[in-house]
Parts: structure tokens; sequence; C-alpha cells
């Protein structure tokens, strides 16, 4: 399948020429538009990579950068951007940082870049994987989730609360898996951070429990998680509720 990717810039020149020949050379059809909403909702769905190219007058757009935020999640396309630190942290804070897969702050090593978003499209496909942090004590667990949700998603492992924290403080996953009974740092104290934090408050949080009496059930909701699941499910009916939570937020983005 023919690689394509969209660089949506207000800038041309020398620069941009050499982008497009080393994205040509690694296989790619390159499509170049400015920020410009008309533009890039012409483009074909096909793509499999979108590049921010930061400047002043891009940043400026606004409306622009958050439409692009929306159709990149409606084509579940992966999105990359470089820029000036500033410009970065401009184009994050409308685009949102669980949307943009890598940033490349200038001066660019056009080489790297173009390195890095092929190592990246090679590795989780031609559409953008969900990513999904699993959060248990138990290593056995932690592999089986892996192994059962890694074909559709990409998955990371932390094996404690703090390891969960830790990483989060990094990036940002669109969906956790959290264990509610752990040592130390339980379930309870990473989802009571996690909404004490502005930036994550919004974000999904499904606990796995291996408990299923009544009792423990209406504490675990009495949490305000976005559900849970019982470890002791069949690896099936897990997947099928992973895949059902995503369809049913893609489902609210599209209302």
């Amino acid at each position: 399948m023919l690689k394509k990717i969209l660089i949506i810039s207000e800038t041309q020149g020398y620069l941009m020429l050499s982008l497009k020949e080393k994205f040509e050379e690694a296989g790619y059809f390159v499509t170049s538009v400015k920020a410009d909403i008309d533009e890039i909702s012409k483009t074909e769905a096909d793509i499999c990579s979108i590049l921010i190219y930061g400047d002043e007058q891009l940043i400026e757009k606004k409306s622009t950068l958050i439409f692009v935020k929306d159709w990149a999640s409606e084509h579940e396309v992966s999105v990359f951007a470089t820029g000036s630190t500033d410009e970065l942290e401009e184009i994050e804070s409308m685009v949102g940082s669980h949307i943009i897969r890598e940033k490349f702050t200038r001066p660019l090593n056009v080489n790297h870049m173009v390195d890095a978003i092929d190592h990246y499209v090679s590795k989780f496909g031609f559409q953008t994987k969900k990513k999904i942090l699993v959060v248990d004590d138990s290593g056995a667990m932690l592999r089986n989730v892996k192994g059962w949700l890694e074909d559709h998603y990409q998955v990371i492992l932390a094996n404690s609360g703090a390891m969960a924290i830790k990483y989060l403080a990094t990036d940002r996953p669109d969906l956790v898996l959290l264990d509610y009974e752990m040592p130390i740092v339980d379930g309870r104290q990473v989802l009571g951070m996690i909404r004490a934090e502005k930036e994550f408050a919004d974000m999904p949080v499904i606990f796995l429990t291996s408990k299923d009496d009544k009792e423990s059930v209406m504490q675990v909701m009495s949490l305000k998680p976005d559900g849970y699941l019982l470890k002791t499910l069949e690896p099936a009916k897990i997947i099928q509720a992973v895949d059902d939570f995503f369809e049913k937020q893609k489902g609210k983005n599209n209302a």
C-alpha cells in the first residue's frame, strides 16, 4: 500500500522541498496544503500521517488546528508536529498531547524526522492505534492483557501505581486499564491523582478487579471510573469491552 502523508504548512521554500524529497525517497506520496479548513477537508481519508509544520503564521490559525484535531481523531490518523519550543506548545494546546505522536524542535534534522515518522508508521500501521496504559502489580496479568490487545491497540505496561503516574507525567494514553488492588499506591489513589490534575481530569479510566460481590462493585463505582472489568472474564469479552468503549467514545465525538 502506498504511504501517504499530508503536510500542513504556511511556509514554502527550500526546507519544505527538502522534506518532500526525503519523504518521497522513503516511499511516501506527499500532499502539501496551507492551514485552511476547506483544503484539509478535501484530503483523501487514506493518508497515514499528518505533519503540522509550525511557524508564527500557522499557530494563529487556531480554528484550523482544532479542525485538524477532530479530523485526525475521526479518521484515526497519526499526527506529528515541528516548530520552535513555543510554537509546539501552542500547537499541542490546540491539537492535544494525546493526538500528537511525536514533536520535532527546530532547527530540524530532516533525515532524523523522516526516519522517525516512517518508523512509527511501519511499527503501528497506517492508522493510529489507540494507546492503552495497563496498570497492574501482576506481571502475568500485564502480559496477558498485552497479548489480548496488542493486535489492535498500542499497549503500555506499568507494574505499579507509582510507575503509572510517572508515565502520565510525560504522555497521555487514550485509556487507562487500572488494577483496583495494588500495594503502596492502589487503584483508588491513582484515579484520585489523575482526577486531581486538570490536564488529565477527563482521561478515561476503567478498573480491573477480581472481586464481583455487590459491596466491592459499589465501592469501585463510587469512585466514578468509566467502567470496570472483572479479571475473571474471558479474554474475548475483555477485548470486546475495550472495543465497545472506543466505539461509544467515537460516537460521542461525532455527535
